[in-house]
């Protein structure tokens, strides 16, 4: 739905037929495979093990002498080979989903609306021509008061002026239109002089065919996207991150071949240039001291020049090495998301376990609301570390892994506390709890009002 949402505007009037949409629906549900994985661990895990405690299967279990962490370990074995297929859907099927649904997604933005002439207005969507019709029938074929204009660039639009007519699709991608009285308008001649010929030809039936193919979408290669971050591998991208940090020295060699002419001093730098003891020198205050006033005009003059050439080169240059440092940090950030979401997949189901087991509800009332809580934390940290890669405020191994980082610990402490049958979701336990903390902050009111007495 975000996806529809964010391209609605690109999808609606352009004559989509079911099958397109339905690709398009599977390519946009593909890409979200990885992060649906680990919600859907969460939430059965926490289901299963609420249902096993509200049934009591889980005290049965401990009281035969079997731990939860060897109950467990079934589950836990079979939620790493599922962490393992998503690496794998990440690695192999994502790049492939994401470089047909970027191909498909720029055909349909770059065709043109759908073929749809209404009643009194001008329609110019059919290159070459604008055509108006006055009335249709309810089938759409049938038209009166037609004109259609030729837009031949020339020195006047040629035009066709009918009373009625049958507009229809024609095979090979054509419209016809079949019209009846009416008056064909043409002129000839030099457009720089008024000696020119203006030719009415009156018809009683015209057929006019039009070319529709504009209105076709027309298929990108997938070649064009393939570079993208989003369609390599892992492989794929380690090339590429390999290859991008080796242009280190481009910048270094290509910054001194730039900057070199207008620094004439550098030239020397590797002379035999001897020293100066600037202790020796005078206290210099002023450029008169140094150049004579006939020359310093033009010293200042030529310093200036040299200097902003010198900065407009070394912006350029920072331009280009901090787009260069961007499409490094956007691979990492790719690199490592396949890792994290299949990581995210153990890392639920060690919280989603232990939480099932404590709060002891199964079905999908309190399960779910614990599953989208959970998982609402681990996307926000997971979108949150993102930005702050892009943004260069943290490491692409600091943002892509904050949200694991958080969630480990906790997971951990819900074990610990599941194992040792602990009432972290009984209601009863915190009433009971509150009412002894109100009755010792009583008797000690009491025993101060005692004493004053």
């Amino acid at each position: 739905m975000q996806f529809f949402w964010l391209y609605i505007d690109d999808l609606v009037g352009k004559g989509l037929d079911l099958g397109t949409l339905a690709y398009l629906t599977g390519l946009v549900a593909v890409n979200w495979v990885p992060l649906a994985l680990p919600l859907a661990l969460l939430l059965s895990s926490i289901m299963t093990f609420g249902n096993l405690g509200e049934s009591f299967e889980l005290v049965a279990i401990k009281s035969a002498g079997i731990p939860l962490l060897r109950f467990m370990q079934p589950l836990f074995i079979v939620t790493v080979f599922i962490a393992g297929v998503s690496f794998l859907f990440a690695n192999n099927i994502m790049p492939i989903a994401a470089l047909k649904l970027n191909t498909l997604k720029y055909d349909i933005i770059v065709s043109k609306p759908a073929f749809d002439i209404k009643e009194g207005v001008f329609y110019d969507k059919i290159e070459g021509y604008v055509i108006k019709i006055g009335k249709k029938s309810k089938e759409g074929n049938i038209i009166k008061n037609v004109i259609i204009y030729e837009k031949n660039y020339g020195l006047q639009d040629n035009s066709l002026i009918a009373e009625s007519g049958i507009m229809k699709v024609a095979p090979g991608n054509q419209l016809e239109f079949d019209l009846k009285n009416g008056w064909r308008y043409e002129e000839k001649g030099n457009r720089l002089t008024t000696n020119t010929q203006l030719t009415r030809v009156g018809f009683k039936e015209y057929k006019k065919m039009l070319d529709l193919s504009s209105f076709k979408l027309n298929k990108t290669s997938d070649s064009a996207f393939k570079d993208n971050y989003k369609m390599l591998s892992v492989r794929q991208l380690s090339k590429t991150i390999d290859s991008l940090k080796n242009n280190q020295s481009y910048f270094l060699k290509r910054s001194t071949a730039e900057l070199s002419p207008y620094l004439a001093f550098a030239r020397y730098a590797d002379t035999g240039l001897v020293a100066v003891d600037a202790s020796k020198l005078g206290k210099i205050t002023s450029l008169k001291q140094i150049i004579p006033d006939s020359a310093i005009s033009s010293v200042t003059d030529r310093a200036l020049i040299q200097v902003n050439a010198a900065r407009s080169n070394v912006e350029m240059l920072a331009n280009d090495y901090n787009a260069k440092q961007e499409e490094i940090r956007n691979n990492l950030i790719e690199w490592h998301r396949k890792f994290t979401l299949s990581v995210a997949c153990i890392v639920l189901f060690l919280i989603g376990a232990p939480l099932g087991s404590i709060i002891r509800k199964g079905g999908l009332g309190t399960p779910l609301v614990f599953a989208v809580i959970f998982f609402v934390v681990f996307h926000l940290f997971n979108t949150f570390g993102e930005k702050f890669v892009k943004s260069n405020v943290l490491t692409p191994f600091t943002g892509m892994w904050l949200s694991s980082a958080v969630l480990i610990p906790i997971g951990f402490f819900l074990i610990y506390k599941a194992m040792q049958d602990s009432q972290l979701f009984n209601h009863e336990y915190y009433y009971r709890s509150l009412k002894k903390i109100r009755t010792f902050f009583i008797t000690i009111r009491n025993n101060r009002r005692n004493s004053e007495v």
